[in-house]
């Protein structure tokens, strides 16, 4: 009995000891074993898929007009083939682009699968220099870059209109919108806006170095081109890449199919992005993190008025913006060209054959931007002195007004009367959500 007793004991102690080994050795393991972390890989590129390949064939395939100021005729050619003329105009100054990128509204159509217009059509060509050192090594480089495009504009002019005598001056004042070139220890970079009168311009960017490629996730991409300029019409069998300067191409992907505002950095974004925020609002984005709005509309308000510090370039930059997105008086006449960007019109807005319902529907858009614009300056500026706020909201309420006020005179393509078309007047109540007719 005592054996049995001893034994059963034994082993019931024995048991128990191992429970406590085995429960001591669980907790000194739990103690030394970290779960191993699974780093997520964010990529910055992916391959077009079959139906962004189409669009993408679609945009380079469209034609695009260049329009001459005065009687200078208005340039019709196909993206493609601007951009093919351009690079071996390029060669031939002996200046090499590394490659050749779709940017801007035109990459986000690409990218995007549901509906999305655009009205911004940018080309941006890396440059190489070899001395960055030497100024004249960059100035000859951006002389040769200028010398081609204007080489590009005369060659595809219409023919029989003796093209050649017409001078690099000439064509700058006659289909050049604006110029620009930067030349800083983080940026060097020019800039040629091709003309276009229903805000389609075609901004040809050619990029040393940048600090900052975007504004917004949505506006972040770029899209290869070299892979189909050489055999543009099997290109829906290339491997073209997509990239995101966002740095997340899938999160930023996702921002541009729901609709997502949000950026990195937006201490970085220049002036513009407040304009371009008060844009995508009025186009149905919203923010990604709302509880982070009013301190990014803060960033956006502070750096507009470090970069716009008077009333005069304030303004000078609202109404650039306004005839860029929205469209721009025609030839110097009074009435304006509207055209939008937005979910509003369709990407072919540069059809002549413009309705009066497609002028007041941008015209609503332009007023709500200002609108917007107005509110956003108004609760978000912290830099300002009251009597500064005060001014600058006086202007937008301003060009407001006279938008509201704005006689629209549609153009007629057809006609060769030379006699002025009727003038409507239409009016905007404070209250309304469409514009009235008045006279």
């Amino acid at each position: 009995m005592r054996n049995n007793g001893n034994g059963y004991h034994g082993n019931h102690q024995n048991q128990q000891n191992q429970q406590m080994n085995t429960t001591q050795n669980h907790q000194n393991s739990n103690q030394g074993y970290q779960e191993p972390v699974i780093e997520q890989v964010v990529s910055r590129t992916e391959l077009l898929t079959k139906g962004q390949m189409k669009r993408l064939r679609a945009v380079l395939d469209e034609r695009v007009e260049i329009h001459g100021r005065g009687n200078f005729p208005t340039i019709n050619t196909r993206l493609i083939d601007l951009i093919r003329c351009l690079r071996t105009n390029m060669e031939s100054v002996q200046v090499k682009a590394r490659d050749t990128r779709l940017n801007g509204g035109a990459a986000s159509f690409v990218a995007s699968s549901n509906d999305f217009s655009y009205a911004d059509l940018d080309l941006i060509f890396p440059i190489q220099i070899d001395d960055e050192s030497d100024e004249n090594a960059e100035k000859t480089i951006f002389d040769s870059i200028r010398d081609a495009v204007f080489m590009t504009i005369r060659e595809l002019m219409p023919e029989n209109i003796g093209k050649e005598k017409f001078d690099f001056e000439t064509l700058k004042d006659v289909y050049i919108r604006k110029m620009i070139k930067v030349s800083a220890d983080t940026d060097k970079w020019s800039l040629f806006s091709l003309n276009n009168e229903y805000g389609r311009c075609i901004e040809l960017k050619f990029v040393n170095k940048m600090r900052r490629q975007f504004e917004f996730s949505v506006d972040s991409f770029q899209i290869h081109l070299d892979p189909i300029l050489d055999d543009f019409e099997g290109c829906e069998q290339k491997k073209v890449t997509i990239e995101s300067m966002f740095g997340d191409i899938h999160q930023a992907m996702n921002h541009l199919h729901e609709r997502l505002i949000d950026t990195v950095k937006p201490e970085e974004i220049r002036g513009g992005g407040l304009l371009k925020y008060c844009h995508l609002i009025i186009r149905g984005y919203k923010a990604a993190k709302p509880w982070n709005c009013r301190k990014l509309e803060r960033y956006m308000c502070s750096r507009f008025f470090i970069d716009f510090p008077d009333l005069i370039s304030q303004e000078n930059k609202l109404r650039n913006y306004l005839d860029s997105h929205f469209g721009t008086a025609f030839n110097g006449s009074t009435y304006d060209q509207w055209s939008s960007s937005g979910s509003d019109t369709d990407s072919e807005a540069s059809t002549s054959q413009a309705t009066t319902s497609s002028y007041l529907v941008a015209g609503q858009a332009k007023y709500d931007f200002l609108m917007l614009l107005y509110r956003v300056i108004d609760e978000s500026t912290v830099c300002l002195m009251a009597h500064e706020r005060h001014m600058t909201l006086n202007m937008i309420d301003r060009v407001a007004f006279q938008l509201s006020m704005q006689c629209y005179n549609p153009p007629n393509f057809n006609s060769g009367s030379s006699s002025p078309p009727r003038t409507t007047l239409f009016y905007l109540p404070p209250d309304a959500a469409t514009w009235i007719p008045v006279i």
